[in-house]
């Protein structure tokens, strides 16, 4: 299991757009859908032991963040050919089975994935109501194999400066995870 880090987009930066398949409802779901909100997208995906350890957790919080007003789009980016595991049945198998009340996107084509430059599982992007970024880190401090408690504290900290109109703190840690499973002739970096 090689470890990867987030590639720590420039803060500032606007959200690029998408448009892209919820396989939970089959509808398509789109940047835009959040016009005037602030959001949070992930990159993640269903086989990467680091978003497995924390899936519970950000099941939670994400569904709670939603209710106090935070667009959460989760998007896995992942080649299906490779990473079977991955695929949009099995994504939204993980879905229902983790409660999620946000959509689950599936980005094919990679593209997405690209304009965003996410690198690893789970990597995050914190973006205010006129989607520019405020906040790309970690979940928390917390690996698997480390005994750091998953609490969710640096986004936690980061949605709740957002929702109250203050500052965002300038220690932002990179998040860490496997890396985005690039289709052949793209960017492949297999572990």
């Amino acid at each position: 299991m090689t470890e990867t880090p987030s590639t720590m987009l420039q803060l500032g930066t606007p959200a690029p757009g998408f448009s892209l398949p919820e396989p939970v409802s089959g509808k398509t779901v789109s940047l835009s859908d959040y016009q005037d909100k602030p959001v949070l997208v992930v990159f993640s995906c269903n086989h990467c032991p680091y978003v497995l350890h924390i899936i519970d957790s950000f099941a939670d919080f994400a569904n709670d963040a939603r209710h106090r007003g935070l667009g959460v789009v989760m998007i896995s980016a992942n080649d299906v050919a490779g990473y079977p595991d991955d695929s949009p049945d099995k994504m939204a198998q993980l879905a229902r089975l983790k409660g999620f009340e946000f959509p689950y996107l599936y980005d094919q084509s990679q593209k997405v994935a690209d304009a965003y430059a996410a690198a690893c599982t789970p990597d995050f992007f914190l973006f205010d109501a006129d989607h520019s970024l405020v906040y790309r880190g970690q979940y928390d401090g917390s690996r698997p194999g480390n005994e750091a408690p998953v609490n969710g504290i640096d986004m936690k900290r980061a949605v709740d400066a957002l929702l109250a109109g203050a500052a965002q703190s300038e220690e932002q840690i990179p998040s860490v995870g496997c890396n985005i499973k690039w289709r052949a002739g793209d960017r492949t970096i297999k572990d």
